[in-house]
């Protein structure tokens, strides 16, 4: 049986995503009972969860995130190497959640892209399996050029980032 390339390396980098928890409240309990033996991350190829942002390809912010910390979630998105993803997970992280205050981010999506939102409060083990199912089937979607076209470039520029 013969395929591409490139068909085998979005094969390998679906199934050994490499995630890095950003939590700062409740919903990080929620993605400890993910990664738990009931839910089993790790059945997806994720049981390596990384601190090291260098070493992680995908970012899962979780919770409340005041403006302060926002430059911290971006160096730390800066700090990842490419190909990089970012699942955003529970309302606060979505859009500010019930938050609506001078002090809180009303979404991460206004510091760095996010490529998938987990809604909730906080969201349930499923969803957050859910929505990682759904950053592997971007991951095994997505071509081995697409980080180098304009458009991409054009998004992170929006951002900020060059």
């Amino acid at each position: 049986m013969a395929t591409n390339f490139e068909k085998v390396v979005s094969l390998a980098r679906k199934n050994s995503i490499w995630p890095l928890p950003f939590a700062t409240s409740c919903c990080g309990i929620e993605f400890m009972a993910t990664m738990g033996s009931h839910y089993d991350l790790a059945r997806f190829g994720s049981e390596r969860v990384s601190f090291s942002p260098r070493q992680c390809d995908l970012l899962m912010v979780m919770g409340t995130i005041a403006k302060k910390m926002g430059p911290i979630v971006k160096q730390v998105y800066l700090q990842m190497a490419e190909p990089r993803w970012v699942l955003a997970m529970g309302a606060c992280a979505c859009s500010g959640g019930i938050f609506d205050s001078y002090p809180v981010l009303q979404g991460i999506d206004q510091i760095i892209p996010v490529d998938v939102y987990v809604p909730g409060c906080p969201p349930r083990p499923e969803a957050v399996l859910d929505g990682f199912m759904k950053i592997q089937d971007l991951v095994n979607a997505e071509g081995l050029r697409r980080r180098h076209s304009d458009q991409y470039k054009d998004l992170l520029a929006g951002y900020g980032i060059q």
